[in-house]
């Protein structure tokens, strides 16, 4: 299973990468803006420095407390190599098959540009200044794509999602001829969409 501490360590890296300074920077500036509260930080750091929630959340979430190691070393108490891809920890038993069918989609996120993974306990969570995506194993047989994008146009292969939901709509697929030019075309709208 992926590691907690591990993974919030990530984030925090790459809070520092996006923004260009480091989280006690990003504290320091919070400090002056005379934002109080921890929902008023929150929401100070996404309006000024442009962080989704959970970012902005994280940073919030660390001010006056001790801040992990981010220099890079592996974390105390992180996965070993042999656990340490989150992607073992999904893809395993019954749905261990799919992991090809996942990483055909991957790289197909790829080629679009730059994006975070974040690893979750049955998915990964694909981000640029929001969530855009996330793929995960839905069924023994079936990964599934949560797709973050407005007016996605109606299709069989895609079942819109109730407002409020992590995602707009999803779609399932079952083999690597269902990760075609259609799949990239949603995934580019998602993907421009969280920019």
């Amino acid at each position: 299973m992926a590691d907690p501490a591990a993974a919030t360590i990530t984030q925090l890296r790459n809070i520092q990468v996006r923004t260009g300074k480091t989280i006690a920077e990003l504290h320091a500036a919070v400090a002056v803006s005379g934002a109080v509260k921890h929902g008023e930080r929150r929401s100070w750091l996404m309006e000024q420095f442009k962080l989704g929630y959970g970012d902005a959340n994280a940073v919030a979430l660390f001010f006056d407390k001790p801040l992990p190691d981010l220099s890079g070393a592996a974390p105390t108490g992180a996965a070993t190599a042999a656990d340490g891809d989150p992607l073992d920890a999904i893809y395993t038993g019954a749905k261990s098959g799919l992991r090809p069918l996942h990483e055909a989609v991957m790289a197909q996120v790829r080629g679009l540009g730059a994006f975070e993974e974040a690893p979750k306990k049955s998915y990964i969570s694909l981000r640029r200044k929001k969530q855009f995506a996330m793929v995960g194993p839905a069924t023994k047989d079936s990964v599934e794509i949560g797709l973050n994008a407005k007016d996605l146009p109606t299709h069989a292969r895609l079942k819109l999602q109730p407002p409020g939901g992590m995602c707009n709509a999803t779609t399932r697929i079952t083999s690597a001829a269902e990760v075609d030019a259609l799949l990239q075309s949603w995934l580019r709208k998602a993907y421009d969409a969280a920019g």
